[in-house]
């Protein structure tokens, strides 16, 4: 089926925004330094309306309302809140917060986005985090996650002395944090169950590697930081998350192309495929066309689809948002 001229130019835009979702290999180191994080300043990015910069606590970790207050590590009372700790979702899955570097992006493109790790080395390969970037690191590599979880070592600022009463140079050492799960016993009660989560379900893992791909905020993570992005839903939902499938054919797809005609909805289809689209909904539709994965946005009430499968093999897939990432297997990076 050829799709005429004005429906493919109505798509461009579409395509190039899930050719801008960031994906790709990276490393992770890991960091708590208790202070404001650089996506809570005002003007990041553009956020979704009644959103707001990433919350930050003042020293008796409550919340903030005004997103003007500097940081405790300069002199202020902003710091980074205890809930910023990551947290197993299930034996496969974790939920967290991370200061990022992408490759090519900036803080505009990745403050409070998300992105699910898979972990490609170590104990912890095959399992899976998605992290929101709350933060960015001045000393940050390129394709970088310093994930946020307490005790992992303060790195070039330290607040945690001040708002928690830590060392001098936060909790074990500076750079890498403590060494054995017994050191958190020791943590203040709000920030224990984050540093007991490195030890158990990240098994004291010591900076594995990930593939990447930048995903749909859970409401569970942007519930905690308060931050969602105007742009969050044209990321894909998570494939971890995603629910059973259910079967879209063919003629199904052919007959919203023929009504998006009349209401000038852009969607690209094959008559030859049928599409197997997963139960997890955000706000949009993804459907196939025989050469590439494509997300459509629409004026119109649609639901979004996070994964496809085919009948039968497509000649190429082209969307970055869809496409699987994955690293070469490296040394045991972990220390059990």
């Amino acid at each position: 089926m050829q799709l005429p001229t004005k429906t493919l130019l109505a798509l461009l835009p579409y395509f190039l925004r899930v050719s801008s979702l960031a994906s790709g290999t990276g490393t992770t180191t890991r960091y708590w330094d208790c202070c404001k994080p650089s996506c809570a300043w005002p003007g990041k990015t553009t956020l979704l309306a009644g959103s707001n910069p990433v919350t930050t606590c003042d020293i008796s970790d409550n919340p903030l309302t005004d997103y003007n207050v500097a940081s405790g590590c300069s002199g202020g009372d902003a710091y980074m809140c205890s809930n910023e700790s990551p947290w197993a979702v299930s034996d496969d899955l974790a939920y967290g917060y991370a200061a990022v570097n992408i490759a090519g992006g900036s803080e505009d493109s990745w403050c409070c986005a998300c992105y699910e790790l898979t972990f490609t080395s170590g104990s912890v390969a095959g399992k899976k985090m998605i992290v929101q970037a709350t933060n960015t690191g001045g000393d940050l590599g390129s394709n970088q996650f310093d994930i946020s979880m307490p005790g992992g070592g303060v790195g070039i600022f330290n607040g945690c002395t001040t708002e928690w009463g830590a060392p001098s140079s936060g909790w074990g050492a500076q750079y890498g944090g403590i060494s054995s799960r017994s050191d958190c016993d020791s943590f203040p009660a709000a920030l224990q169950a984050g540093c007991y989560w490195r030890f158990d379900w990240f098994e004291s893992c010591d900076n594995p590697t990930v593939s990447f791909t930048q995903v749909a905020c859970p409401a569970a993570i942007t519930k905690n930081s308060g931050c969602t992005r105007a742009d969050d839903s044209s990321a894909p939902a998570a494939a971890s998350a995603s629910g059973s499938a259910a079967t879209v054919s063919s003629s199904t797809i052919a007959a919203v192309v023929a009504s998006s005609s009349s209401s000038e909805t852009p969607v690209a289809t094959s008559a030859t495929q049928d599409v197997a689209i997963s139960s997890a909904p955000v706000s949009k539709e993804v459907i196939s066309s025989t050469a590439a994965a494509v997300e459509t946005a629409t004026t119109t009430p649609l639901v979004y689809y996070s994964s496809l499968t085919y009948s039968q093999a497509p000649a190429s897939t082209s969307s970055a948002a869809l496409a699987s990432t994955s690293a070469a297997g490296g040394d045991d990076a972990c220390e059990l």
